[in-house]
């Protein structure tokens, strides 16, 4: 049986192996679903292919040449970049990172005010590069620099603000605060570079920038210790449980901290996905619903309350209209948030809404360009979109800042799966010098052997699979046993996966391998279980 196009199998609790533990929340989406929770463009007609007719799409033989984005910064655009810590002590580095970024998604939240993410914004740390290439790498016409000094609970905070097109001061400042108007501080500094910039303030755009946090010293230090922990890149189980007991403790000490509280439900979600304890999923969850829906209670307008929540409704047993609901809501009050744009896109594709889900991507490109993730999720959904040549460009172009990524070498192949190069496809799978994973490779050789009948070799393949990956893959053995023709073995493998609560499931109303078994009964009550919205 010929195969369909391929959907690729970047599939989150995978991709999540080498993620810290901040993502994990927002690319929950990224991941969850298949989602740590974690942003519109016309359809080329050649690629608007039906189920029936996607696998003859042609690749391009080459990849047209790409110039460098041409430096056109948007209005009111800019990056906050790491503060340096001028506190006696090394350590206290946790600190100064902390109120950049807490300082940077205040900014975010001014309306008319475009920020440059932090994984973009930080990824310049300790590198000697001078401003101006700095704004064009991120598109930004202004930078805001600074350094922390601290001792005990005051602090000195240096800012300057510089025209990157320019090079010029367009503003300095020094302040020095007690630790309980550290809030204070933060609208001070965000309110101060929004009309140097000649942003338009509406409203009370001071309790926009105040909202969720604490004025209780200990608390905030110990906020910012977690967040630290949920930084490193390369987290494990433990680090995560760090983080979350940093959260609780200053949870304990300001009970209506409603950041601590979506952090919390973040890194809840952080311990879900790295836990190697299956059977504790569905109380972690549990467990971040309830952080996430009281960080909403006590902040209704703290859009990434409602980004933590959306992601404990993608979990577990998924309900996407309560999902799709507390997405819509986050988007609304926290669009200047790459990781909302590009969960919230993500989403929209597993509903099939590929026009929005695009957009969406494209804007936390936008908004976050060095990171190299979100660019791997706007491939994804162009291959869900079956837009294969542009989801080609964008991998490719994430691959160039990131060439030894399994994750995206396993997107890659997929887009050679998906337009039914299955010769191209086997070289890369089975070449060792490739980056991907043992799992990957097998998954890739189950679905060309078969589809070139070598029907012996895909059962062993199949079969190494099953070995590495075990139960956790599912999902993914429902779709080979579904293009191998198969139905039985797949629908049993597709309980298998909403019983063990697989976070592949949400792809099921776009995965272009469940095809052959879309019609069958028990598809039918499998996808009504996750309460898609209508």
């Amino acid at each position: 049986m010929p195969i369909v196009p391929v959907l690729a199998w970047y599939h989150g609790v995978r991709a999540l192996k080498r993620v810290s533990g901040s993502e994990l929340l927002l690319i929950a989406l990224l991941l969850v679903v298949g989602g740590s929770l974690l942003w519109l463009y016309p359809h080329p007609a050649d690629e608007h292919a039906t189920a029936a007719t996607a696998g003859n799409v042609a690749m391009p033989a080459a990849v047209a040449v790409r110039t460098a984005p041409v430096f056109a910064p948007p209005a009111h655009s800019i990056a906050v970049l790491p503060f340096v810590n001028m506190s006696a002590d090394p350590k206290q580095e946790y600190f100064s990172d902390g109120i950049t970024e807490e300082l940077l998604n205040s900014l975010s939240r001014l309306n008319d005010l475009q920020v440059a993410a932090r994984t973009s914004s930080f990824s310049f740390k300790g590198k000697d590069v001078d401003v101006a290439t700095i704004a064009r790498k991120l598109n930004v016409g202004a930078v805001l620099e600074g350094s922390v000094r601290r001792a005990g609970n005051t602090v000195r905070i240096t800012v300057q603000l510089i025209n990157a097109v320019s090079g010029f001061h367009i503003w300095s400042q020094t302040y020095d605060r007690n630790l309980t108007d550290i809030l204070k501080l933060q609208a001070d500094v965000a309110t101060t570079v929004a009309q140097q910039l000649e942003v338009r303030l509406v409203g009370d755009e001071t309790a926009k920038i105040e909202l969720g946090g604490t004025k209780n010293p200990e608390a905030y230090d110990a906020y910012l210790r977690g967040l630290q922990l949920n930084r490193k890149v390369d987290a494990t189980e433990a680090d995560f449980r760090k983080s979350l007991a940093a959260f609780d403790y200053a949870i304990s000490l300001d009970p209506n901290f409603a950041a601590a509280y979506a952090r919390r439900a973040s890194t809840l979600d952080a311990v879900y996905y790295s836990t190697s304890d299956v059977s504790a999923r569905v109380g972690l969850n549990q467990q971040a619903r309830i952080a996430a829906e009281r960080a909403v209670a006590l902040a209704p307008q703290l859009g990434e309350a409602h980004h933590a929540l959306a992601i404990t409704y993608v979990r577990g047993a998924p309900d996407l209209t309560q999902a799709s609901r507390e997405f819509n809501r986050s988007l609304a009050l926290a669009p200047g948030s790459a990781w909302v744009q590009v969960n919230t896109g993500w989403f929209d594709c597993w509903l099939g809404h590929f026009e929005s889900g695009v957009a969406a991507a494209r804007r936390a490109v936008s908004l976050d360009p060095q990171n190299v993730r979100i660019r791997g999720v706007l491939g994804q959904i162009l291959i869900y979109a079956r837009r294969y040549s542009e989801a080609l460009v964008v991998l490719q172009d994430a691959q160039a800042m990131a060439p030894d990524s399994h994750d995206l070498e396993a997107q890659i192949t997929s887009v050679l799966l998906a337009s039914s190069q299955f010769e191209k496809a086997r070289s890369a799978c089975e070449a060792h010098s490739t980056p991907l994973d043992d799992g990957d490779r097998h998954y890739c050789l189950a679905l060309v052997d078969h589809a070139e009948s070598r029907k012996t070799d895909a059962e062993r393949e199949l079969e190494q699979f099953k070995t590495i990956a075990g139960d956790s893959a599912a999902f993914r053995y429902a779709e080979i046993y579904a293009q191998w023709g198969d139905k039985a073995s797949a629908l049993r493998w597709l309980g298998e996966a909403q019983q063990l609560h697989d976070a592949a499931l949400v792809e099921l109303r776009v995965d272009l391998f469940l095809d052959p078994i879309r019609d069958e009964p028990q598809f039918k009550v499998i996808e009504g279980r996750l309460n898609f919205p209508p």
